[in-house]
């Protein structure tokens, strides 16, 4: 094997675990942070139709 190789893949795959768990990390807060944006997206569609029925029932009520 390559002497400059056989250095590079000593230097590397120590770091391997390190590596794999960073991105591991890193999807996981993606996953959570799209998870938290998508409840939070439902919740306010929810409210926003609660707002819409209560202004027809005000408008109704006023007629």
């Amino acid at each position: 094997m390559d002497p400059i190789l056989s250095e590079v893949y000593s230097t590397v795959l120590p770091a391997a675990p390190y590596v794999l768990a960073a991105y591991i990390g890193i999807w996981l807060v993606l996953f959570i942070f799209v998870l938290a944006l998508w409840r939070k997206s439902k919740r306010t569609s929810e409210d926003i139709e609660a707002l819409k029925q209560a202004l027809e029932d005000r408008k109704d009520s006023q007629r």
